[in-house]
């Protein structure tokens, strides 16, 4: 399937819990395509407006797979495109139109540009007083950094997160978490939004950004420092408050041990052969053990680097030991787990044939969010089909095509909608 099949509404004919859910979508780049993708996945019907030019700015980012976008192809799937010229007022209009008639509007672009634009929150309600307006931006949209130029690096920086990785500096976490998250955090955001807006009948405008995002995630190190004032050091791949804990080079490659109670402690270094050591006098309590955290490590580390890494788990999960292996990606999608969880399925794509996505990593009793409906969609390839199921005559259709204020990719659909 090539498209989201649509009722006479415009609404996904597949339910899911967010079936019945328009979503007019401005955002671009990571946070908010990722924010979504995961309504999209459940069931919301998103509408990705993009700029009749070049569109979403991600489709131009390699590395590519025959031409597409992978960075694109990542976060944009369970979507319609729309085409549209945004510096055009009839281009403009014609959003207004289709969010008189949604639940959701998505947008990321820096503070006060969507209000220029004449797209902004107290412009957009009085036409809809029950949309739900979410917002994604570098910093948020007050405050002494509002006008910042925002992106994951920057964000993971100023938040704190490197701060807290990496072992000879600060190191960035390898995927893109500040976007990732901002959009997770902005997905709940708009459906606790819907839910109340059910009850009310009033809208509501939902904001988050990459800072506040990755803040709000700092967990026990962030309140560590909050109730104590510590100020927590990098650690590196060994655990902050817990030793032995983290990476351990075993004969063919790296793995992770974590024996995290006394239990566990004891059960390990009866599985290294070394059973008298939680007896000596250095490593009898967990703070003696942080406190001698390098020498403990080595002791460990020399016993389990004569067995490659399967031996090692197979002895350590039967003995109660929390191990895993590090794996590259190629293992982690092999992986029997990761297999058995289903987290890559596969969708039709009109020029790519079938290609594989992440899933949804959520399962519901009764629901399947995880299959995909349609692939990421190409630029414009459902202007028209959208333009129609918002009410547009064929007329005023023909006409922002003709002035190019529309774009319709040529690729057509083999099912309609």
């Amino acid at each position: 399937m090539t498209s989201p099949k649509m009722d006479a509404t415009g609404d996904q004919v597949v339910r899911r819990p967010l079936a019945g859910v328009r979503v007019v979508d401005l955002t671009r780049a990571l946070s908010g395509p990722f924010a979504s993708m995961i309504l999209g996945d459940l069931g919301a019907t998103v509408v990705k407006i993009e700029p009749a030019e070049g569109g979403d700015m991600t489709r131009a980012w390699g590395p590519f797979a025959a031409g597409q976008s992978t960075y694109y192809l990542s976060a944009n799937r369970n979507k319609l495109s729309l085409a549209l010229d945004f510096r055009h007022p009839d281009g403009i209009a014609a959003i207004r139109r289709m969010v008189k008639a949604s639940a959701v509007l998505m947008e990321n672009f820096r503070p006060g540009v969507a209000d220029a634009m004449g797209l902004g929150y107290q412009a957009l309600r009085g036409d809809n007083p029950a949309l739900v307006y979410a917002s994604i931006s570098g910093y948020g949209s007050t405050g002494p950094a509002k006008d910042w130029p925002g992106f994951d690096q920057i964000a993971q920086g100023h938040a704190g997160l490197m701060g807290l990785t990496g072992s000879e500096g600060p190191t960035r976490v390898g995927a893109a978490m500040g976007d990732m998250t901002a959009g997770m955090w902005a997905a709940l955001g708009v459906v606790a939004a819907l839910r109340n807006s059910e009850h009310s009948g009033r809208g509501e405008h939902v904001e988050t950004s990459l800072v506040a995002s990755l803040v709000a995630m700092l967990g026990v190190q962030g309140q560590r420092f909050l109730s104590t004032g510590d100020l927590p050091e990098r650690t590196g791949n060994t655990h902050p408050v817990i030793a032995p804990y983290g990476t351990f080079a075993a004969l063919n490659g790296p793995m992770n041990i974590a024996p995290a109670t006394e239990r566990m402690w004891r059960a390990l270094c009866i599985e290294v052969g070394l059973p008298g050591l939680p007896d000596d006098p250095r490593f009898k309590t967990n703070a003696l053990r942080v406190s001698h955290r390098a020498l403990v490590h080595s002791t460990i580390e020399e016993r389990v680097r004569q067995k490659p890494r399967a031996e090692w788990m197979e002895k350590f999960i039967a003995a109660g030991i929390p191990a895993g292996c590090i794996n590259r990606l190629d293992e982690v999608f092999a992986d029997a787990q990761v297999r058995h969880c289903e987290m890559v399925r596969v969708v039709q794509h009109p020029e790519l044939g079938p290609i594989p996505q992440m899933a949804l990593p959520l399962r519901f009793e009764t629901l399947d969010v995880q299959t995909p409906v349609c692939a990421p969609p190409l630029l414009g390839e459902n202007s028209i089909l959208i333009l129609r199921s918002y009410g547009f005559a064929e007329d005023e259709i023909d006409s922002l095509l003709r002035r190019n204020i529309v774009i319709q990719h040529e690729f057509q659909p083999q099912e309609t909608p």
